[in-house]
């Protein structure tokens, strides 16, 4: 049980998951199979919010001229914060983003 497991081990068991979680689609791995490692499904929540965010700028990068320069302007904040969040899990930190985390604490698994 997760419980009786000490915060430092439970960071270090969901680690790798939680790394790959800020891979685009890569998110949903966490997701499924390591829904009761906290650290884990923490970021995972932020990577999916960062995955479907792409996949929306994607679609809006169809559109000429204004839907390219959102898109990349918005390839580049998501790449920012996917790394950013990669170096936390890194380092071992439950860090919320601004705007992503809020959105995150919502999603109901």
């Amino acid at each position: 049980m997760q419980e009786e497991k000490g915060v430092d081990q439970v960071v270090q068991e969901g680690k790798i998951y939680a790394l790959v979680s800020y891979l685009w689609i890569l998110c949903l791995i966490p997701l499924f199979f390591k829904k009761e490692n906290k650290f884990a499904l923490f970021h995972a929540k932020q990577g999916l919010i960062l995955f479907i965010g792409e996949i929306a700028i994607s679609i809006i990068g169809v559109i000429p001229f204004l839907g390219w320069a959102v898109f990349f302007l918005g390839s580049f904040v998501f790449g920012v914060l996917s790394l950013a969040g990669m170096i936390r899990v890194l380092l071992g930190d439950y860090w919320k983003m601004p705007v992503i985390g809020e959105m995150a604490e919502k999603i109901e698994l």
